[in-house]
């Protein structure tokens, strides 16, 4: 493994609209920000973990469990921009390349992580990085819930939507189609992620409501790194159950 310095940022918000407190919800006897805390540091590739939260009960959480946390202002529009906060208060510390791990991911795959990693470092010249993974399930592919990306030639992003990307216009048993998944896993630059608050939303980004359109329409490369995770997020309530029946059978769909 390279020797870059990597730093993986947990940005957790208490507000949300549809599961307040989701940071803090108990998953199989922890809080959810310590599953995802606890699987990242399984990565070898991360240098060093940093909650970033605006609230103190989160803060005061990732404490007692041994981690670390960062008070962060509570008017971000995305989690990139609350990430682009913390290089800024570590902007002496160092770090290459930070990496932005969702935190309603506990079951987020170490491996996946590294792979990103390896490929920011083995590449100067990336600045942006995420993750993706081939769609197994058809109704997934019309889900708007589940993004889709599609790449060019070099592995980088054309565009990210909502709708089924590419559409098949001809049905033939000679086209084979892998639509992808986009894992919302980020790995910046630090010099490129302290740009991102500057950058102006396009219109894209406000159609699609998807905060990584802005790198690409203000002519950012994101490399699209593709691997075998297939997450299991938590956005309301009843998907802690679908973790814990994970966590209780990591091979079940």
């Amino acid at each position: 493994m390279s020797e870059i310095n990597t730093t993986a940022v947990i940005p957790a918000r208490y507000a949300s609209s549809r599961f307040p407190g989701k940071p803090l919800a108990p998953i199989a006897g922890k809080a959810m920000i310590q599953h995802v805390w606890e699987r990242v540091k399984q990565a070898r590739s991360i240098g060093r973990i940093v909650v970033a939260t605006d609230d103190a009960r989160i803060r005061d959480a990732v404490a007692a469990f041994g981690g670390e946390a960062l008070m962060t202002r509570s008017e971000h529009r995305s989690g990139t921009e609350r990430v682009a906060e913390v290089a800024t208060h570590l902007s002496g510390e160092g770090a290459d390349i930070f990496i932005n791990v969702q935190g309603d991911e506990p079951l987020i795959e170490p491996s996946a992580l590294d792979a990103l990693v390896a490929e920011m470092a083995g590449e100067e010249e990336i600045r942006l990085g995420t993750l993706c993974s081939v769609i197994a399930r058809a109704d997934e592919i019309m889900d708007p819930n589940v993004v889709k990306v599609v790449r060019n030639f070099d592995g980088d992003a054309l565009y990210f939507s909502r709708a089924p990307v590419p559409w098949v216009r001809d049905r033939h048993p000679e086209i084979e189609v892998r639509h992808l998944k986009h894992i919302g896993v980020y790995a910046y630059r630090r010099e490129a992620l302290l740009e991102y608050p500057a950058l102006p939303p396009g219109e894209l980004e406000r159609i699609e409501q998807l905060e990584q359109l802005r790198w690409l329409e203000n002519g950012f490369p994101m490399r699209v790194v593709e691997c075998e995770y297939n997450p299991v997020s938590v956005d309301v309530p009843g998907d802690v159950a679908k973790v814990e029946a994970r966590i209780r059978k990591p091979e079940s769909p």
